[in-house]
């Protein structure tokens, strides 16, 4: 379809490469085995979302899904909550990863760890399988079993992949935190999930210095009568520090992997729908929920994500960085299910400079490189060149999410990364770790859109009234089930928490809470959270384009604007907080700010007052605490408005607070 409005094309694929894609691969099966003819993405994603049992019963036969007993059938209840899929079906995640494969073999790399000072390891698929074994039996002889919960305080480091892999073998539930977290924040996630197990790192290092937290992991020990046993791992040597509490001394991860170095290597198989992990919403308004999704589910969504999405398998480097607190974690070391290397990373990503990540990517011909769109705006800002400085040449693809990624950010990837990298911008959610809107092979990259919705992700835009809208701004909502959707979230025996989360606003139908636009084209532009929109006279916007404007300048740092206003009272203010950059006066960037936002936006988004700030609030996990802050400038307890534990730099709240008391 023309579309004479249509941005810039900044990416075209290769007819050869396109040929010879995994999803090119899919469309020639399904053609010469299911007699289904689709021939370019738009109609096999239309097929993906009208005829569910269809897809996912093939996709499942196509990507080799390794079922010890076999589904009854693909789809038994396509119902919002409570979707039942493949009925009867059993199998192992950890088992899907490790199983000999091609790209599989004991020779072929399957992992390699990169700190920030240097540090660097790789293991092979052989030495990944033993160490697995041998961490399976030593969770075994500490008393987990299937249906027990392995919890990790630690670093994106190999020791944490295996731990995962030896609990997720025995059917136990794995869910991990960022040894970074605060005290609080651990305890809120991991006391609620009653732990058996919890492995621990002694120290980690970020930013060049050393941090010890052993006086963390005792008192989080101490607040789980749950536990049996901690293991810890790491560079401090001995343990002299722990405290003993009610339980004995930790033991050393080494030695239990030497204790249990001939274990044989195996695996549980559980039904499709048993618990892999449990992982957390943000937890800002109070405990974080425990978000469970099962090992089947999680398979077919990362082989199709992985094969048909990014085509992904051996051969590539795959790397994402993220810490072990973000679901982008579960999602990388996912590669290892198609038989990719994985590339770990543990450490600041700025440290010592900007591109420390860009120097790693070359040095280890990273094919697919995984970051942040706020990443991408801090190299843009910095006037970075990695294109130029390093040796980028094994790079074919560049994913970008956390935030929507602004059309200055596409620009500068297409000029500093290279014009022939796939830019695959991605939008999703820790509640299915997995993406609704992506790219793929065979379709095009736009400046500022993401390519396509992703196979089997029924997304659509509505309006006020509940009705689907095309190429304009609307709720973004999905009208049938996904796989990797959640089983349940822990301590909601009834499921109402569940429907309160997604499906109270339209029955039926999972509200996801961000704002989108389905373009002509079926690509897609994400505006940000629905319920933080700035709605000035009547006209509605999502902050990113806001921020889109006002971080464009290099006086600005960082921002957070807040629109007072509710449905009960009159308009409010329109509130921009700035951290500004060393040296730059508000009085002299106002001017600019405000004729740059009246000609880009419109004169009704241009703020009543700019506040300057040292800092912005984040969740944990990067995101701006837009909707937190709304609630407490418009009078709410902020004890209830937002957890200061919940969040990655609580003074920041202070300036907001004191605003609030005027």
């Amino acid at each position: 379809m023309s579309d004479d409005s249509a941005p810039r094309m900044l990416w075209q694929p290769d007819a050869d490469d396109v040929d010879r894609s995994r999803i090119a691969a899919f469309r020639e099966w399904l053609r010469t085995t299911r007699d289904v003819q689709v021939d370019d993405y738009d109609s096999l994603w239309r097929w993906s979302v009208t005829d569910l049992e269809g897809f996912w019963g093939a996709f499942v036969q196509f990507a080799g899904v390794r079922f010890h007993s076999p589904p009854q059938q693909v789809l038994a209840d396509a119902s919002m909550p409570g979707a039942s899929w493949f009925p009867g079906a059993s199998l192992n995640y950890a088992e899907q990863a490790l199983v000999p494969a091609p790209g599989k073999g004991d020779a072929d790399i399957a992992l390699i760890f990169r700190r920030e000072d240097g540090a660097r390891s790789e293991l092979t698929y052989g030495s990944l399988r033993s160490q697995v074994a041998a961490a399976r039996a030593g969770l075994a002889s500490l008393g987990v079993s299937r249906g027990d919960r392995v919890v990790a305080l630690a670093p994106n480091c190999p020791e944490t992949l295996v731990a995962f892999l030896a609990a997720a073998s025995l059917g136990a539930i794995w869910s991990s935190c960022s040894p970074d977290f605060g005290a609080r924040a651990i305890a809120d996630r991991f006391v609620q999930i009653e732990p058996t197990v919890l492995l621990a790192v002694d120290d980690y290092v970020y930013g060049g210095k050393t941090y010890d937290i052993r006086s963390t992991v005792d008192s989080l020990r101490a607040e789980m009568p749950s536990l049996r046993a901690t293991v810890a791992f790491g560079p401090v040597s001995g343990d002299a520090s722990y405290d003993s509490h009610r339980h004995s001394r930790p033991v050393r991860w080494e030695n239990l992997l030497d204790e249990h170095a001939d274990a044989p290597l195996e695996f549980d198989a559980v039904d499709f729908d048993h618990p892999l992990w449990v992982l957390y919403s943000s937890g800002t308004t109070g405990l974080p929920k425990g978000i469970v999704q099962g090992h089947g589910g999680i398979v077919v969504e990362h082989l199709k994500a992985l094969l048909l999405q990014s085509d992904l398998g051996p051969g590539d480097r795959f790397f994402w960085f993220t810490t072990t607190g973000w679901m982008m974690w579960n999602y990388v070391i996912s590669g290892l299910l198609v038989g990719t290397t994985i590339v770990l990373y543990d450490g600041n990503p700025a440290h010592p400079d900007l591109g420390a990540l860009w120097r790693m990517a070359a040095e280890e011909g990273v094919t697919y490189f995984g970051t942040s769109a706020p990443f991408i705006q801090s190299c843009l800002k910095e006037g970075l060149r990695p294109g130029t400085d390093y040796d980028l040449s094994a790079l074919r693809a560049l994913g970008s999410t956390g935030a929507p990624l602004s059309p200055e950010g596409f620009r500068w990837i297409a000029a500093e990364i290279g014009a022939d990298v796939q830019i695959c911008s991605v939008s999703g959610g820790t509640d299915l770790c997995a993406a609704f809107v992506a790219a793929a092979p065979d379709v095009p990259v736009w400046e500022g859109e993401i390519s396509c919705r992703a196979l089997g992700a029924a997304v659509v835009a509505l309006d006020e009234s509940g009705n689907e809208c095309r190429d304009e701004v609307g709720e973004l909502v999905i009208t049938q089930p996904m796989p990797s959707m959640p089983v349940y979230f822990w301590n909601d025996p009834d499921g109402s928490r569940l429907r309160e989360a997604y499906f109270d606003t339209y029955p039926g139908r999972w509200r996801h809470g961000d704002w989108i636009r389905i373009t002509p084209r079926g690509s897609c532009v994400i505006y940000g959270r629905s319920d933080s929109t700035l709605n000035r006279g009547g006209v509605r916007m999502g902050t990113s384009e806001f921020y889109r404007v006002v971080e464009a300048f290099d006086e600005v740092l960082d921002s957070l604007v807040i629109d007072t206003s509710d449905a009960r009272t009159e308009e409010g203010e329109l509130l921009c907080f700035l951290v500004l950059a060393p040296g730059t006066s508000l009085a002299d960037l106002e001017p600019s700010l405000r004729s740059a936002l009246r000609a880009q936006l419109s004169p009704r988004h241009v703020p009543n007052r700019f506040v300057v700030v040292d800092d912005v609030p984040r969740t944990l996990n990067g995101k701006k605490c837009e909707v937190p802050v709304k609630k407490i400038l418009a009078g709410a307890d902020p004890e209830r408005a937002v957890s200061a534990d919940a969040l990655r730099n609580p003074d920041a709240l202070a300036p907001f607070l004191a605003l609030r008391a005027l």
